[in-house]
């Protein structure tokens, strides 16, 4: 019988070697050209898995030495999908990016719609009844558990939302015009022939970015997914 699997002890701050310059406001995050503890996606992955004591899988969106986007999400709430547990964009994850339009580096929840309908050259990307999508709409209604945890990140903590389509119609959230049915209403918009979801995230400008060491950012980085996990396992079939 195969032992249980070990993992890795969190990552000795002094031998962090993550720096804040790699988080490009005009390019994206540096993962290319670095060594494994100057990898984001080497610190982050080392620290969730010591944390939750879990596989975590690791997404990106980008090529090259820069990646626009990078997510990672329990293996275990994958796997438990009948009909998707070959692909990810049916589970919530924690992301982060850096948004070169708005000069912003967020980190925080992604639930993804993806399409309504299959698309020619991408079936894989039409919504699918196993996906974490359903039980997040589920949950947006008025007094429910999922609304609270909305409200007191949103409201208290200084996180947004982004609520629509990458490449149509959306909108973004903040504590001065968040309301649970504005959200539904703006994810009901989204162009069924288009990739949508929800983000909800902690915004950091570039100064602030820039005035952080690169331990500051790793702890404020993981900081925000122990905040938005619990909302996370509101809409997991296997929670962390």
């Amino acid at each position: 019988m195969p032992g249980r699997r070990r993992f890795a002890e969190p990552v000795p701050r002094a031998a962090v070697g993550f720096r804040p310059e790699f988080l490009d406001f005009k390019r994206g995050i540096r993962v290319g050209n670095l060594e494994d503890h100057e990898r984001i996606t080497r610190l982050l992955k080392t620290e969730l898995e010591a944390r939750y004591r879990q596989d975590f899988v690791t997404e990106r969106w980008g090529r090259g030495v820069f990646w626009q986007w990078i997510a990672f999400l329990p293996r275990a709430n994958r796997e438990a999908k009948p009909l998707s547990s070959k692909v990810s964009f049916g589970c919530s994850k924690f992301f982060i990016s850096v948004d070169t339009d708005e000069k912003l580096f967020k980190s925080g929840l992604q639930i993804e719609r993806g399409c309504l309908r299959a698309l020619r050259d991408h079936p894989q990307a039409k919504l699918q009844p196993d996906w974490d999508w359903h039980r997040f709409v589920r949950g947006l209604r008025a007094g429910s558990p999922l609304e609270r945890e909305l409200k007191r990140l949103v409201g208290r903590e200084g996180f947004r939302i982004f609520a629509g389509g990458w490449d149509a119609a959306s909108k973004t959230f903040s504590k001065a015009n968040f309301q649970t049915a504005a959200l539904r209403r703006a994810l009901a918009r989204a162009e069924p022939n288009h990739w949508a979801g929800f983000q909800l995230y902690y915004p950091m400008t570039e100064e602030e970015v820039r005035g952080s060491t690169g331990v500051d950012l790793l702890e404020s980085m993981l900081a925000v997914f122990e905040e938005v996990r619990p909302l996370m396992n509101l809409c997991q079939q296997v929670r962390i």
